[in-house]
């Protein structure tokens, strides 16, 4: 083993490498005063910044996770190496020569596995890139030009060639004084009948960096017809490679991801090469597996998850692009930022519309136009008959859930106005309160999404289908949230009804079901309807409840029209000027969301829109502007 590395050697390099500069290839930093700098933490999630650095100390700490300590403990957290490996690293890209304490220098071979798979790495890109010059490789040369990259395109991304030949990488790593061993762990040899092979040969090869810079992985392109292997043939998962942990040109992209807080995401290496080539510097790819969770993670350093930022996919227009881009929607959730689709209008990749039809073409392309969700749900929308009101139904109880799954209540709302208008479902409201139900029923179920267990609709899973007997969803749903004043309000106005409809009547039975936001509450309004309205009860009260809870559509509502109708009021004086103050707070809440519905709808339709239907929007939202004023001005008077 080797021995010790000198203490003074130590501090040299801990005070050689400032910390900012190597916490920077890993997360964006800003100012956060005092001298420091504070970024998104790398060692847990967060939404906000309480990862700081002091480079005046040398010294990191996250407020939230408690990590903290110099650049040393800061390499070896993030890389997972030992101390040895970290100051070695360190000590490499410094240019210091490091002494030991027990055998003087430190033997190659004496080094640390992790340093020495990423040399044996960074020897092989040298090798491919030397191979690339010669005669064997002119196959990979043409691939390259037939695609639109020279060679000083090739030198900046580090395309080189695999030869032939059974082990011409194996002997020459040999020749470095690199094991078998270790060429076998780095994943650039493999076992063959005789003893080590190459594992990629006569192929393209593109080098994968880490967010650092170092190569970790190769990209292998078949190039030949007489090749069975895949078309793509990546490195295996090695202890320094873990394709679902890295992303392709992060090392050339990173500083213009955090400077211009946009990211784009293609599919493959050369669409990575176009968007760059193309003026796209922020472009970058998977290796060979689908966008995931912890490339969102890398993404979010990147970004620091500020207001602006925003992560756009490309993805082929063919169905294999689409169920891509379905995948990444599937984790749209986990960014701060904005995301959006890009597909180009005849189904081409950067690569091809570079090539077709420019460097501009490429730049149009990923220029934001589509949100990732609105494509999401036209994918789901586009396979039901949207002319029936069983397909708008379907569509719904699929499309719904993934607008459910939107944290943002705010957000959530105005895609479920969205949704509305791309079903064709007249009624907003309903849509809105559907999908908030389907929210609140993934809450109650811990979180797990809105589908649940296979019920009678058919074998599809989650909850009832709101459309199934035509009613609103019954109080089997999410439980009352009885510190809602909107759901406190609604149920005093419905005990009223039941109890005391005198003082409501006629003005409650001109209230819509979607002014009650409350799940079970509509189901109550809905039964008071179809017994005949709340008037019904001025005359007999008996029979009158008898016949709501007839018109309950299980017994869930039915027990709750029980309890509503014997529960005590919470006002002190149950009167017209009390019934009239429900009924004012109800119409009001209903009003504020339609003023809110409507001013979103005037903000899509834009400068650009039809003249007419700009007015007509724009006349009712000054309708609702004064019914709202009138209501508060007047109360029940204005009803």
């Amino acid at each position: 083993m080797a021995g010790r590395i000198n203490d003074d050697d130590v501090k040299v390099v801990r005070d050689a490498v400032p910390i900012d500069t190597v916490v920077s290839e890993y997360l964006q930093l800003r100012p956060a005063g005092g001298g420091n700098l504070k970024g998104l933490c790398p060692f847990h999630d967060e939404k906000s910044p309480s990862f700081q650095v002091s480079p005046s100390k040398g010294l990191f700490h996250c407020f939230g996770c408690q990590e903290g300590g110099d650049t040393i403990a800061f390499v070896m957290k993030i890389d997972h190496l030992s101390f040895s490996e970290t100051v070695e690293r360190l000590a490499g890209k410094a240019g210091i020569t490091l002494r030991y304490e027990e055998g003087g220098y430190n033997p190659t071979h004496q080094r640390g596995e992790r340093i020495r798979l990423v040399e044996a790495h960074k020897a092989a890109a040298g090798f491919y890139v030397e191979q690339l010059a010669g005669e064997e490789a002119a196959i990979g040369r043409k691939f390259l030009a037939e695609r639109g990259f020279d060679q000083a395109a090739a030198e900046h991304f580090g395309i080189g060639y695999s030869p032939v030949g059974w082990d011409h990488l194996t002997r020459f790593l040999r020749g470095k004084g690199f094991t078998d061993k270790e060429l076998l762990l780095a994943g650039l040899s493999q076992d063959g009948r005789r003893g080590p092979i190459d594992r990629f040969r006569g192929r393209l090869m593109w080098p994968i960096r880490d967010i650092s810079g170092e190569v970790v992985g190769f990209g292998a392109r078949k190039l030949r017809d007489d090749d069975n292997g895949p078309k793509y043939l990546n490195t295996p998962d090695t202890a320094i490679y873990k394709k679902s942990q890295v992303l392709y040109g992060v090392d050339l992209a990173k500083k213009d991801i955090a400077k211009a807080s946009r990211a784009v995401v293609v599919e493959g290496y050369t669409d990575v090469m176009a968007c760059h080539l193309a003026g796209i510097t922020t472009a970058i790819a998977t290796c060979g597996t689908a966008f995931g969770t912890d490339h969102i993670k890398i993404l979010r350093r990147l970004l620091m998850d500020n207001g602006s930022a925003r992560v756009i996919f490309t993805f082929d227009g063919d169905a294999a692009g689409q169920k891509a881009a379905l995948r990444a929607f599937e984790d749209d959730q986990k960014f701060a930022a904005e995301t959006y689709i890009a597909i180009a209008p005849d189904g081409m990749d950067p690569c091809e519309l570079r090539l077709s039809k420019g460097d501009a073409a490429v730049q149009d392309l990923v220029e934001p136009r589509t949100p990732l969700f609105e494509f999401a749900i036209r994918q789901i929308v586009a396979r039901y008959d949207l002319e029936t009101p069983a397909g708008r139904a379907s569509a719904l109880d699929e499309a719904g859930p993934i607008v459910a799954r939107i944290k943002n209540g705010a957000s959530q709302h105005e895609v479920a106005v969205q949704l509305a208008g791309i079903l064709g479902i007249l009624d907003t409201q309903f849509v809105v309160k559907r999908v908030a139900q389907m929210a609140r029923w993934a809450r109650d179920r811990g979180g797990r999404g809105p589908a649940g267990p296979a019920s009678d609709r058919g074998g599809r899973g989650g909850p009832p289908s709101a459309y199934d007997s035509g009613r609103p969803p019954a109080a089997s749903g999410p439980a009352l949230n009885l510190r809602s004043p909107a759901h406190r309000t609604e149920r005093e106005l419905l005990k009223l009804a039941l109890q005391r409809p005198e003082l409501v009547s006629p003005a409650f039975d001109a209230y819509g079901v979607d002014e009650f936001t409350a799940p079970p509450y509509a189901a109550v309004r809905r039964a008071v309807e179809d017994a005949g309205g709340a008037e019904q009860g001025i005359e007999s009260a008996p029979e009158y409840l008898a016949r709501v809870r007839e018109a309950a559509p299980n017994d869930a509502v039915r027990a709750l029209v029980t309890e509503l109708a014997v529960e005590v009021f919470h006002g002190k004086s149950i009167d017209e000027a009390y019934a009239g103050e429900q009924l004012v707070r109800v119409r009001l809440r209903a009003v504020d969301l339609r003023i809110h519905d409507v001013t979103g709808s005037l903000a899509r339709l834009g400068t650009g829109a039809d003249a007419e239907r700009h007015q007509a929007v724009q006349n009712e939202l000054w309708v609702l502007q004064q019914y709202r004023q009138s209501l508060r001005n007047s109360g029940a008077a204005a009803l």
